[in-house]
């Protein structure tokens, strides 16, 4: 809507970098190796320390071993400050397996933290003693667990959960018990993270150990939708296969359906919606296949293909005592409490939701599942192909679920060629004789486009459809022979690439749609055969030349015209492809087998001639098939006469026998099979449908009704001495965790407040506003405004709580909402002349030889391009004696330039500036810098990233000296004059996303307090000039306004609040800043 206002990502990233960088550390990722880090980790002071543990860990973060560092990082685990033992417990984490003999020496310190009365602590020593991997500790770490398993804090426990699949990894036999009644413990937490955290834990220990689920069944189906959604995921499992190994399948499912249906006497004791399925010719076939998709979802796709390849073809029976009414109370629950789940903003845990109800909702309600599916579809770009493969199989055993909702599965331009090739197929799937006329009018506009493999697909697609609908295949026959005319007319002018393949796939559809009723389609056929002379494709040639072999007898038509193809064949031969002209001789062999009459001496001639040639061919495969022929067909080859080929025939020998058998040919319908044998189906929702292998920790269900009930019985009900006070103590810490929540968000309401005053108009030099009364009245004409904040809120109460910063009480909070502001609107003068410009080093006397050199950023903007940064550097000469040839030039680029070249490049970068851009407008030399003297030179800069600095060479006496500039983010922007009004105008369109929050602490002001007279130097006046040159002298931006608050308090500060703007240099996108002050301060 405001274009003028649209920013790309690599300007929103700049633009929140220009907030976030000031005051935290990702200088450190520059050059981490820029320090001796040994010295800093064994210093006294711990932020040295912290300074050392920071660029180790960015050292991690690059990829880089330190691990040489442990022994010195080790010993600092007995510090008593939190950051530093926080970073050490991170470090150990990362190579603690990798040195399990030294992390030893700090196991009793990690002991001593499990006792800390900070839970954070507590859980990052439970963290540090899981990562050791060492069976001599197991049951110290195991000891550990189960103390924290029982914690008041919901992360410890949470901790303790996620590390008991890494005591399982040691394979200790012994701990197995232990572990598994630590897991029941946590699966009877209160919090939904930990039954998160315990439902992974028992999914890799103990995935079939149900009795520890059927304790607690009921309360995990009822906390499901508010685990996290990963944990979701993972508990939605283990309760499918719960209900099933104790109940088994439900009678009203489609698999009982299945299993059941011979057994019913007539079609009305069926679903109408396997009835729909039925109606057409390959009922049978969406039987079967359904029957197959639910077999291998219990037995496994492997087991389930071996057994039907074998020769003994017995199915499995299921007794109808493992089927359970779907009004049982278990999968009753299991089904409410997934259902909500069918619309989660993830689409994994959809698929699990939807697979819950495919297997075990009656028949009515499995069409619940198909709006969400579309709709995450639609919505979800990365998750599609994931969806669309489970769709696949979900339309393929039960097509009428999602036949009423084809356009839905129409392709888009932007879809991949997977994507629609896999929608393609699922709607050939679910085609029905009212929607295959409107899928092919689509079908037909895909064929035109630019991608032909996808045209190719299509093709295919409508052939698929003629098959399923034996009603309709004279419409998708007529359909594929004007492709056909088409696709001749476009070979005479000239084929384009990827027409071939277009063409042999209509040929490829008509023939299997010939094959369904041969006799129906002779003229179709004899359109084929004449059509060789202009099909110039080989493969294609290949096809219609089979058709020909195969329906030689077919009809009154295609005899008689056997002698003339025949003969055109054999006057092509030494001119076609392979492919073609093994088709030719299996074709005349056919023929001669099949023909009787008086043209026999002629095929029997067109088939010696043929053989003949291909004895000589090039390409062993046909010189070994003419030889076949030839032993084959020995007395039709040598015969000269009619009569004694008829005696010889007569004789019936073994060789015309094998021919018979060979090329005996069938002419009779055949029902197409729907789907290859070996085709392998999982469970929906799994990595192994989607890779079409049982993939690493794929497990099929478990057989019905497998678990006793003896087994449940006894641990049924719940032990109140079980949970206890901890199950009081996580209620608590989880209702507390939503009482945080709601007191930012009421807090936040000042910030409103505060925010909506900044919409009012400008006034005079210092004009008196009333905020409470403007937000009332802004509050009675709308109820919105509020709303467009909480975002914001939320955000700032976030980072605040992070920053750990001593808040106000709730009393206090309250009392300060209550008290009337006022803010005032003041001018403090020109600030730009008072700021400072920062130095910055870039070659010291020690490493120049005396040579001195600073340089700081410049707010002024380049003329050649907007993307380089001005910046002035300093040489100074602090030798005795003189320096001569002192240049500064670009390590990378410009080494072998001298200064005519320079001069020229500048001249065509000033009538380019955005097409290539230098990494340096080099400076003027300095031929001689005598001692004491100093030197100043402009410099512009292309930095690649406000990350990384620019690598240069320095020249001083003939030595080149590598030094290295780095880039400051606040001058990456320009200032940009604006007035209040356009602040606010422009503000308000970047809400939202191109909003950034960020609190910190402010010091700045106390010594210049201190330094000043508080009878002649206002208070508020120093707080608002110490802001703005902060601001000033660390970015290049415009101050717009000064809003000082008007209090009966003068040691409140809050409502303070600074305005500035600028632009980012490479777009002009303008990056607004609003500095709001919140605190007291005392003299």
């Amino acid at each position: 809507m405001f274009p003028q206002f649209g920013a790309t990502a690599e300007s929103l990233s700049k633009a929140s970098t220009l907030v976030f960088r000031i005051g935290t550390d990702a200088h450190l990722y520059d050059d981490p190796e820029d320090v001796n880090i040994s010295p800093l980790l064994d210093s006294k002071f711990d932020e040295e320390k912290c300074e050392a543990l920071k660029r180790l860990l960015a050292l991690i973060a690059q990829g880089f071993d330190v691990s040489n560092f442990f022994p010195q990082v080790v010993k600092n685990v007995a510090t008593q400050s939190l950051e530093v033992k926080k970073l050490v417990y991170l470090y150990l984490l990362h190579y603690a397996e990798k040195r399990p003999n030294e992390a030893l020496l700090s196991i009793n310190y990690f002991q001593k933290d499990l006792g800390d009365p900070n839970p954070l602590v507590r859980a990052w020593a439970l963290r540090a003693m899981a990562g050791i991997r060492l069976h001599a500790i197991a049951p110290i770490v195991l000891v550990a667990v189960g103390k924290c398993a029982r914690d008041p804090s919901v992360y410890v426990r949470k901790c303790a959960a996620n590390a008991l699949p890494k005591l399982h990894d040691l394979r200790l036999e012994e701990n197995t018990s232990s572990i598994e009644e630590i897991i029941g413990i946590l699966l009877n937490d209160h919090s939904p993270g930990v039954v998160g955290a315990a439902a992974s834990a028992f999914a890799s220990v103990c995935p079939n150990n149900f009795s520890l689920i059927g304790r607690n069944y009921r309360r995990l189906c009822e906390i499901l939708p508010d685990v996290e959604e990963w944990g979701q995921i993972i508990l939605i499992g283990i309760l499918l296969r719960y209900v099933i190994a104790r109940h088994g399948l439900t009678e009203d499912s489609i698999i009982f359906s299945l299993y059941h249906k011979k057994d019913y006497n007539s079609e009305d004791d069926l679903d109408i919606t396997l009835k729909e399925d039925a109606r057409d010719a390959s009922g049978k076939i969406v039987s079967e296949l359904a029957n197959m998709v639910f077999q291998s979802y219990i037995e496994g796709p492997d087991e389930y293909l071996s057994r039907s390849s074998s020769t003994n073809r017995v199915s499995p029976k299921l007794d109808s005592l493992i089927f359970t009414s779907s009004s049982n109370d278990d999968v009753k629950i299991l089904l409410q409490c997934t259902s909500p789940l069918l619309w989660s903003n993830n689409s994994a845990v959809v698929l699990a939701a939807a697979g819950v109800h495919w297997i075990m909702a009656p028949q009515k309600d499995v069409k619940r599942i198909v709006k969400p599916l579309l709709f995450v579809l639609r919505s979800s770009y990365a998750s599609r192909y994931v969806v669309l493969c489970n769709i696949q199989v979900f339309a393929k055993a039960m097509p009428s679920l999602f036949a009423p909702h084809y356009e839905d599965l129409f392709i888009c331009s932007s879809d991949s060629y997977q994507i629609k090739a896999l929608k393609l197929e699922i709607l050939s799937s679910i085609a029905t004789d009212l929607s295959i006329s409107f899928m092919l009018k689509e079908f037909q506009d895909y064929i035109k486009d630019p991608d032909r493999r996808f045209a190719a697909s299509t093709v295919a697609a409508i052939g698929l459809c003629a098959q399923r609908l034996p009603k309709m295949a004279n419409t998708c026959l007529e359909v594929l022979l004007s492709l056909i005319r088409q696709e001749f007319l476009s070979s005479e002018i000239g084929s384009t690439d990827g027409e071939e393949g277009v063409l042999i796939q209509a040929i490829m559809s008509i023939k299997s749609i010939i094959k369904l009723d041969p006799p129906s389609y002779e003229k179709v056929i004899i359109q084929l055969v004449r059509s060789l002379d202009i099909i110039k494709i080989p493969a294609a040639r290949a096809m219609v030349i089979w058709m020909v072999g195969e329906y030689c007898s077919l009809g009154e038509m295609i005899p008689r015209m056997l002698t003339t193809i025949l003969k055109y064949l054999a006057w092509c031969f030494a001119s076609e492809a392979s492919e073609t002209k093994l088709q030719i001789l299996n074709t005349a062999a056919k023929v001669l087998l099949r023909i009787k009459g008086d043209d026999i001496l002629t095929h029997r001639k067109v088939l010696s001639y043929v053989a003949k040639l291909a004895e000589c061919d090039q390409n062993y495969d046909i010189r070994d098939r003419a030889r076949f022929l030839k032993k084959l067909f020995p007395c039709n080859m040598d015969c000269q006469h009619e009569e004694e080929e008829k005696d010889q025939l007569q004789t019936g020998d073994l060789s015309y026998v094998l021919a018979e058998c060979i090329f005996g040919g069938q002419t009779k319908a055949v029902t197409a099979s729907h789907e290859p044998i070996n085709y392998r189906y999982y469970l929906p929702g799994s990595l192994s449908q989607i890779v079409f292998h049982a993939a690493p920790g794929y497990e099929t269900l478990p057989k019905p009704h497998s678990l006793p009930y003896d087994d449940l019985d006894s641990n049924e009900e719940d032990d109140p001495d079980t949970s206890g006070s901890l199950d009081e103590e996580s209620a608590s810490d989880y209702s507390s965790e939503h009482s945080v929540t709601g007191s930012s968000n009421a807090s936040g309401s000042d910030e409103t407040a505060f925010a909506n005053e900044a919409d009012q108009d400008a006034g005079p030099l210092i004009p008196i506003s009333d905020i409470g009364n403007i937000s009332e009245n802004q509050n009675e004409v709308s109820h919105s405004g509020s709303a467009d904040f909480e975002d914001l809120m939320s955000t700032k109460s976030l980072e605040s709580w992070l920053d750990e910063q001593p808040g106000l009480s709730k009393e206090n909070a309250t009392e300060q909402s209550q008290v009337h502001r006022s803010s005032a609107r003041i001018t403090i003068g020109n600030m730009k002349s008072r700021v400072k410009p920062k130095f910055y080093t870039l070659l010291d006397p020690a490493n120049g030889n005396g040579l001195k050199v600073n340089y700081s950023f410049s707010s002024e903007t380049s003329s050649i391009s907007p993307r380089l940064v001005c910046i002035e550097v300093f040489f100074e000469n602090c030798s005795l004696e003189p320096i001569a040839e002192i240049a500064l030039i670009d390590e990378d680029s410009s080494k072998g330039l001298d200064s005519t070249d320079q001069t020229s490049s500048e001249a065509e970068i000033t009538l380019k500036p955005h097409i290539d851009v230098p990494n340096l407008v080099s400076m003027e030399d300095i031929p001689c810098l005598e001692p004491g003297q100093t030197a100043k030179r402009s410099l512009q800069v292309h930095f690649h990233h406000h990350l990384l600095p620019v690598k240069l060479a320095l020249f001083s006496d003939g030595k080149k000296i590598p030094v290295k500039l780095r880039p400051d983010i606040g001058y990456f922007v320009k200032p940009r004059p604006m007035s209040i009004e356009a602040f606010r105008d422009m503000e308000s369109h970047l809400r939202g996303m191109f909003e950034y929050t960020r609190s910190c602490a402010f010091t700045d002001h106390i010594e210049e307090l201190k330094g000043s007279n508080s009878l002649t130097k206002d208070s508020f006046l120093v707080i608002c000039e110490t802001l703005a040159l902060k601001m000033l002298s660390n970015a290049n931006v415009f101050l717009v306004s000064v809003d000082m608050p008007v209090s009966a308090n003068l040691d409140d500060a809050s409502g303070l609040c600074l305005r500035f703007s600028s632009e980012i240099l490479s777009n002009s996108v303008p990056c607004l800043i609003t500095v709001t002050v919140e605190g007291f301060f005392k003299l």
